[in-house]
């Protein structure tokens, strides 16, 4: 905690969608480390009203509106920044199909943006936000966070006299996000009493977002230059999250849970029936912590980094996919659940491990 305070202590930070879900969470933490000033910079302009009412007693956050698109908006937020979290992005697979080309836009060109526009303002760090969807990509979403992060490692070879650092953490889905699958069957729920799943053999990663919050700042310490953080998480098999989840508003409201319909519907465009954290190419050229793997870049020559972390080894051989990992008990889904604070029950049950 010390090391991430004296990383983030007096420094200026931007969090691109930082008004989003995971951007808000992140930039909580940030403040917990008292920073100069928090940029959020992102295009709706709403969530940043609410947002400013929130974090009111917060003197130090600046709201600023604009598309990560925008390469001129991006350089004049830039300005004497120091750290940079790009968390903006489209990230709903269905969308993104079809909506193609709006996912390259905003995800490969937007990447760029933010790259071309921090190494102008010679910022210190940047760290993007991806996801396990751009491991073995089948989907628009999953291929465009894929070459987002091949950008960002990339950029670590033309740095000439920066001082930049350039790195990305790859995560899985984060439960209660604006959007996701908890709070879908939460709205199923309230409104006709049952559950669509798109397949009830699916397995996800899933984390909480406050722990991906510290995981991502966790990161910036260790970050080198063109790495990959692959945040370890538990999976979950969708039916499981389901029935813990009916189960649990059931309750609530004096219903009898065995009366709740979970229908399957088929899987939707671009969806798989799992994820995965690492390729086995990437297994070849990766370390592994306690709570993370770290995936050195193909071409390491290019780099200025060294790529050693104290106390990293080699992986320990097993499955890096959600269909062939241990998958998380319904009462640690519940847990998990419970520590997201989407449910009002506050006991909370012990923890699932990763």
């Amino acid at each position: 905690m010390n090391e991430i305070r004296e990383a983030i202590h007096g420094k200026t930070v931007l969090v691109t969608g930082g008004s989003g879900t995971f951007g808000q969470v992140l930039v909580r933490r940030l403040l917990h480390y008292e920073p100069r000033v928090v940029r959020v910079f992102s295009r709706d302009e709403s969530k940043h009203w609410e947002m400013q009412h929130q974090l009111r007693n917060h003197a130090n956050v600046r709201y600023l509106v604009g598309d990560i698109r925008d390469k001129e908006r991006l350089l004049t937020a830039m300005e004497n920044v120091d750290l940079v979290y790009h968390a903006a992005g489209l990230k709903h697979v269905v969308s993104c199909e079809y909506n193609a080309f709006e996912a390259v836009k905003t995800n490969v060109l937007g990447t760029q943006n933010v790259i071309d526009t921090a190494l102008a303002r010679n910022v210190e760090k940047v760290i993007f936000t991806s996801t396990d969807k751009a491991t073995n990509p089948c989907n628009t979403m999953g291929t465009s966070k894929l070459m987002a992060e091949k950008l960002i490692t990339a950029a670590n070879g033309y740095l000439g006299s920066k001082r930049t650092i350039l790195s990305t953490v790859r995560f899985g889905n984060v439960l209660g996000s604006r959007g996701s699958v908890v709070p879908r069957f939460l709205s199923q729920l309230d409104e006709d009493g049952t559950i669509t799943l798109t397949d009830a053999a699916m397995t996800r990663y899933v984390m909480i977002d406050k722990d991906a919050a510290e995981l991502v700042l966790k990161a910036t310490l260790m970050a080198q230059g063109g790495e990959i953080f692959i945040l370890k998480m538990p999976a979950v098999k969708l039916d499981d999250l389901a029935s813990v989840i009916s189960g649990v508003w059931a309750t609530e409201r004096g219903i009898d849970p065995s009366k709740i319909q979970i229908r399957s519907i088929g899987a939707q465009p671009g969806e798989k029936l799992y994820e995965e954290l690492l390729t086995p190419e990437e297994l070849g050229r990766a370390v592994e912590t306690d709570d993370m793997f770290i995936l050195m870049p193909s071409i390491r020559c290019f780099t200025r980094a060294r790529f050693e972390y104290p106390g990293a080894m080699a992986p320990v051989e097993g499955a890096v996919n959600s269909i062939e990992c241990s998958l998380m008990a319904r009462n640690e889904i519940e847990s998990m659940l419970i520590r997201t604070g989407i449910f009002s029950t506050t006991e909370e049950a012990p923890c699932a491990a990763s």
